[in-house]
């Protein structure tokens, strides 16, 4: 049994002022993470984390996720690295091709898969190498970079690199190469007709085994799994997790996304979020 599993709440949606405000009660009541959404056109992730930094002293603090096929990467690399430092190096990076229903049309955004996946290479190999230092360029299908001089931003505190965990669609072999060059697999399983489905413990170990057997990286790697425990419970949420955690999970995301838009729904987060993260007993 993993003795040592992470938990991690996200926040479903909310002003930055109350966001950081639920980020101070999650660090009082143990959470080790603070997760904020980061929608096409909505309240900015970014600013959001860097309240929260502001109100909090060892949480860490993430998104969940970018979809950073539609991000200029040298903007979200700035904006990282800026956060990285305002908190002491508590930031991490959660990446993905996001879901195209949340506005990715409206705003004249790529759609099509396979281009949003070379945006997402192109996107994370830009972002390494700018934090990385100068001199440094890149000249992929979509990105030129020339070195640039002008006011470079300090390297981030946390090194090799502020910690990316990747969206891995399984067992889609590109996707999951991609997974192996980074920090954290945030699980996707897909059918063979390439519908989403849903997760379960099988697959988390089917695909840590993976991990183990292909990564050259010996850096921390870590395995995150979401999902909703009843804070009143601490033995059913014990068992919640512990199946997560026996497969080789290293983090438990606290999602309580049906809150989202419901009359008292901020009332029941902060409510959850003061109940404390699930503990394995």
């Amino acid at each position: 049994m993993t003795a040592n599993l992470k938990s991690g709440f996200v926040f479903p949606g909310g002003d930055a002022r109350t966001a950081a405000e639920f980020a101070r009660e999650a660090e009082r009541a143990g959470w080790d993470g603070f997760f904020v959404w980061e929608p096409v056109w909505g309240v900015d992730a970014w600013v959001t984390l860097a309240a929260a930094a502001m109100r909090t002293r060892r949480i860490r603090l993430g998104t969940m996720i970018t979809p950073l096929s539609r991000m200029r990467p040298w903007k979200l690399a700035s904006e990282a690295v800026t956060l990285d430092h305002l908190s002491n190096g508590r930031v991490i990076l959660a990446v993905g091709l996001g879901a195209v229903d949340t506005g990715f049309e409206s705003f004249g955004e790529v759609a099509d898969r396979r281009t949003r996946a070379e945006l997402l290479d192109e996107g994370l190999e830009v972002l390494t190498g700018l934090w990385r230092g100068q001199p440094f360029h890149y000249d992929g299908k979509h990105y030129h970079i020339k070195e640039a001089t002008f006011f470079p931003p300090p390297p981030p505190v946390q090194q090799p690199r502020i910690p990316i965990w990747v969206v891995g669609a399984w067992p889609r072999a590109k996707s999951m190469q991609r997974v192996l060059r980074y920090d954290g697999l945030l699980p996707n399983p897909m059918t063979p007709e390439g519908k989403h489905r849903k997760l379960t413990p099988k697959d988390v170990r089917e695909m840590k085994a993976f991990v183990e057997a292909h990564r050259t990286e010996r850096t921390l790697f870590d395995i995150v799994v979401e999902g909703a425990t009843p804070g009143g419970s601490r033995k059913k949420s014990a068992a919640i997790i512990r199946k997560w955690a026996d497969a080789g999970a290293t983090w438990w995301i606290e999602a309580v996304w049906n809150a989202t838009g419901k009359r008292d729904g901020l009332k029941a987060v902060l409510k959850r979020i003061q109940q404390g993260p699930p503990q394995l007993e």
